[in-house]
């Protein structure tokens, strides 16, 4: 089933479709993740990174301190874990009708690629937009 928005305008739907795909990602996002428990833990790591540079002559020093800031990306990675869950589905249901929507147009080859850098270029300007880390 073909949507005729997608066949007659196939460059325009694919920007809206990531761009909607984005914020909605970026909506979960900003009402799942503890944004106060990120924003410590990327400061933490930023200073861990300022002491890092301090002690290049110590490799002791920075052995420690490269343990304690992969810890924190650990437990960073776990706080981004429970929006990526409930995005997951969804998205790989909205990618299977991509696909197959896009297989009768000009963008069969590249629909993934202009998809990628669109939805890169909204996920940043709505990662900013709601002050997300």
């Amino acid at each position: 089933m073909e949507i005729a928005f997608i066949t007659n305008y196939p460059k325009a739907s694919i920007v809206l479709f990531a761009t909607l795909v984005s914020l909605f990602i970026t909506i979960v996002n900003y009402f799942v993740l503890d944004k106060n428990k990120m924003h410590e833990i990327k400061a933490k790591q930023k200073a861990l990174q300022e002491e890092i540079k301090k002690h290049k002559d110590n490799p002791q020093k920075m052995m420690e301190l490269n343990k304690e800031m992969l810890s924190h990306t650990g437990e960073m990675m776990r706080h981004s874990f429970k929006p990526m869950l409930i995005t997951f589905i969804p998205l790989i249901v909205f990618f299977g009708f991509l696909k197959t929507s896009y297989a009768s147009t000009e963008l069969v080859k590249s629909w993934i690629w202009w998809y990628i850098g669109v939805s890169m270029v909204a996920s940043i300007v709505f990662r900013k937009l709601f002050k997300l880390p």
